[in-house]
């Protein structure tokens, strides 16, 4: 299972063969400062080993490597609700440093929403948004995505507190 998109990239499925460039790209403060805690800096090969484990045994496969031209240079994924929250998804990523600021992320976040909504009995896919994000929040402003909401001071990272910026996305009927 793979979706291509119209820049030369695609999503599909972890491989182990992933794990040494996953370090290699994970393994960056840039990265991990706009990522929740559970995502580890420094980034090591038993992380990558133990996440792309859990990818790989997914079922059904919610988390996918990001591939321009062939290359991997990222990760997205959704993570279903539960009970009441069973009809949304949040969606989450990260895109290698080397490649920011080329519109890969807008591609593949578009794909994944493309992937949620046809594929899963989803209704809404939503994320939260550190303020100080703000490419990200233009990803998502760009992939159709509202601003739902600020929650003040509702996060601690990096030794302070900030707000978080909260989007949603529905399903058009």
């Amino acid at each position: 299972m793979v979706f291509s998109g119209s820049k030369e990239v695609s999503l599909r499925p972890f491989r182990m063969s992933d794990k040494e460039r996953l370090v290699e790209l994970a393994n960056n403060k840039n990265i991990s400062i706009n990522l929740r805690d559970g995502f580890p800096h420094p980034y090591n090969i038993d992380d990558a080993e133990r996440f792309i484990k859990n990818c790989i045994n997914q079922n059904p496969v919610l988390n996918f490597a990001i591939e321009l031209d062939g290359l991997y240079v990222g990760n997205i994924g959704l993570v279903m609700g539960k009970d009441v929250y069973r009809k949304s998804a949040e969606i989450g990523y990260f895109l290698g440093e080397p490649y920011w600021n080329m519109g890969i992320m807008s591609e593949a976040v578009n794909l994944m929403v493309d992937f949620g909504f046809e594929n899963l009995d989803i209704v809404r896919i939503h994320t939260g948004v550190f303020e100080y994000n703000m490419a990200s929040q233009r990803v998502l402003e760009k992939c159709g995505f509202y601003k739902e909401a600020v929650f003040k001071r509702a996060v601690f990272k990096n030794r302070r507190i900030w707000d978080e910026v909260r989007y949603a996305k529905l399903k058009t009927e």
